[in-house]
Order: structure tokens, then sequence, then C-alpha cells
């Protein structure tokens, strides 16, 4: 090897190692900055982030000799030095040598990617099964075999979210119920739609799954350490697309089992108000609760909603005609406005009770009418 050939050798390798480094410095810059890929709490995540950050190196590596070499070629080999272009045609062993070696390389990626995808997919021996269900717009979770089933709503105050109060770490990634999972259990996920596509997504835990209404697609997750992890819906479903936020709570398996038998309690408690009579300011307080957590966004705190697709309360033929039309434009939505959606499913018959019986008697329509969860749950019959 010639004496030139030796020093541009060195310079290249110099040039490499000088890249190799910054291009580390810059990557703990990025880490620290959170513009990275998340390295996760579940061993699918790690797996994950580990192959992002090596196929990400190759094609650095890739790059840096690649374009070390063609920006090498035109300063050495530049005409202003004299340089003559080679005249020649074709070159087999070179095509065979460009052809083989991003072969062997993207053979090398092909290992461990196929490898970590077999993982993501596989879904089976779950110790747990939770159905989440998308709506517009919040989370409905199922734990099946378990007999508990609870909506999940974004809990973000208001003040905040119309700039009256300083927001707070957790802006609009908080929720007044977490879905609640073991820790060191895999737990697997059926994730639908009730009315358009949403997507459930939760970076830490590497699950994304689109929710698709009538179809049903399966993830999984097995979470290594008790935590709190947020995420989002990841699918532009409507106007409150940006308020449908997911958190899920991993605890060790006592607290686990401790919360399960309180919310089976709670549940069972609240299917035997379902029987029990209750008196018009509990109906009405109840009610103003519900109707604020549900349906203000589309029909406003004041009841005056967002004419043609949101009508009003106030006023209402609905609210101030019939109550077994209004109650059953509550439970099964309107078929002429698929934007009214069908709250049967959703709520239990007290809180449907409560919700008529307020929007009957507030915002001036003051019918003086009530309605009991005994009547609710007939309706449904």
């Amino acid at each position: 090897m010639s004496d030139r050939a030796r020093s541009v050798f060195r310079r290249l390798c110099l040039g490499l190692f000088v890249a190799s480094f910054a291009a580390q410095s810059f990557a703990a810059e990025v880490e620290r900055w959170g513009l990275n890929m998340t390295e996760g709490v579940t061993s699918v995540s790690r797996n994950i982030h580990s192959l992002h950050m090596n196929i990400l190196w190759w094609c650095v590596a890739i790059g840096v000799v690649v374009f070390g070499v063609m920006f090498y070629s035109m300063l050495v080999h530049r005409k202003s030095k004299g340089a003559k272009a080679a005249n020649f045609h074709e070159s087999t062993l070179l095509e065979v040598v460009w052809t083989i070696i991003p072969f062997i390389i993207l053979g090398i990626m092909a290992v461990p990617a196929t490898a970590t995808l077999i993982e993501i997919y596989d879904s089976e021996e779950a110790d747990i099964e939770v159905l989440i269900t998308g709506y517009q717009w919040k989370w409905k979770y199922d734990y099946i075999g378990q007999e508990l089933s609870f909506f999940s709503l974004l809990s973000t105050p208001k003040d905040e979210i119309y700039n009256r109060s300083e927001k707070n770490p957790n802006y609009l990634l908080e929720v007044d119920e977490p879905l609640v999972i073991p820790v060191d259990k895999k737990v697997r996920f059926l994730v639908t739609a009730n009315d358009v596509i949403h997507s459930w997504w939760v970076p830490d835990l590497a699950v994304k799954k689109d929710a698709i209404p009538g179809y049903v697609n399966a993830a999984w997750t097995k979470v290594d350490k008790p935590g709190i992890y947020r995420g989002q819906c990841a699918e532009l479903c409507g106007k409150d697309h940006g308020f449908m936020p997911i958190v899920v709570k991993a605890v060790e398996q006592q607290e686990y089992d401790a919360w399960l038998a309180e919310r089976r309690a709670a549940s069972a408690k609240l299917k035997a108000l379902s029987e029990q009579t209750f008196s018009f300011d509990e109906l009405y307080a109840q009610g103003q609760q519900v109707y604020e957590q549900l349906c203000a966004a589309c029909h406003q705190a004041n009841g005056e909603g967002v004419p043609p697709m949101f009508p009003a309360i106030k006023d209402s033929p609905v609210a101030t005609g019939a109550m077994d039309k209004h109650l059953d434009m509550v439970i099964n939505g309107s078929p002429s406005n698929p934007t009214m959606a069908a709250f049967g499913p959703q709520l239990s018959e007290l809180d449907i009770a409560a919700v008529v019986t307020y929007q009957r008697n507030a915002f001036g329509n003051n019918m003086g009418d009530q309605l009991q969860p005994i009547d609710v749950l007939k309706a449904k019959q």
C-alpha cells in the first residue's frame, strides 16, 4: 500500500471514529430531549428499542461509508486537480459485489426483526384478557371472566383546558378510571370500537392497536415493574380526538386482587341501586354530574348545543316532549343523527335515569317529572 493510500485510509478511519462518537453523543442528547423511541417497561418494548437502535446504527455506518467514498472521490479526483474520468463500461464483479453486500446486510437485519415480530404477535396463553372498546370519546374496559367493566374518561379540569388555570404536568393525560393490571402477568388486549376507528396506544408498553368497528385486534403486554403508564388515541376519530387519553396502572398481584374485589363490590352495589327509588334532588345532582362529564362536550354546558350537528337540550322537543321518546334516544341513540351515540350500553340505569331527569328540568325546561332506574331497566328489557 502506498504512503498516499495509507494516509487516506488513516483519515477515513479517523473520520469514522469522530462520526461515530458524534452520533453517540447526539443520540444521548436526543434521548434526553425525549425525541427517541422510548425503551419502555416490557421485554417486547426493550426488544423493539434495541432493534430500532441497531438498525439505526447500521444505517448510519452505511451512510458514512457511502457518503465518505462519494465525497472523497469528488475531492481527490476532481477536474481542477487534473483528474480524468476513466473510460469503462460495465463491471460484472462490481455489480455482483453491490448486489451481494446489501443482500447480506438485509439478511442480518431480518433475523432480529423477524424474531421481534413473532414475539409481538404471540398473544396466546395470556393470564388476563381485557376487551378494550373505543367510543367517541372514551374507552371501555371489560375484564373477561371477571364480571367487571367500566368506562375511562378524561379527568383534566375544564379550567385547565380553557386556560383559566395553570396546566399540570399530565395535562390531557389523566383519567377518572385507569386500566389496572398486575405486573409479571401476560395480559391480552382485545381491541375494537363502537362507532368510528380509534387506536389504543401506550408507548411504554409498546402496544398500539387500531380499534375498528366490527373487528377485534389482539395485542399483549407483560409489565416488569409497577407504575403508571400513559398513552392516547392515535387515530383521528372526531372533534374530541385529543381528549381520550389512556392510563394503565401496573400494580403488584396482591394490590390487583384487592382492587378487583373492591371494583366487583362497587359494581354489585351499583346494580342494587338500580332497584332503589331516589328523590328528585338526588337524581338531579347525579344527572348534572353525568351531563357535565359526557354530554356538555357536544350540547354545551348551557344546553344550547351547536346546531345543527349538536342540537340544543334547552327548549328542545325531545327534552320537553314525551318521556319515553327522550329515554329511547338516550338509550338507543338517534337514527337521524349518528353523532348522538347510544348510551344504553355505556351508562348504568341510575346514570341514565339521572341524566334524563336533569335534562328535562335544567336550562329552563322545568318539566317537573323524573325517571327512576327501574324504569330504565324495564325500557332496556
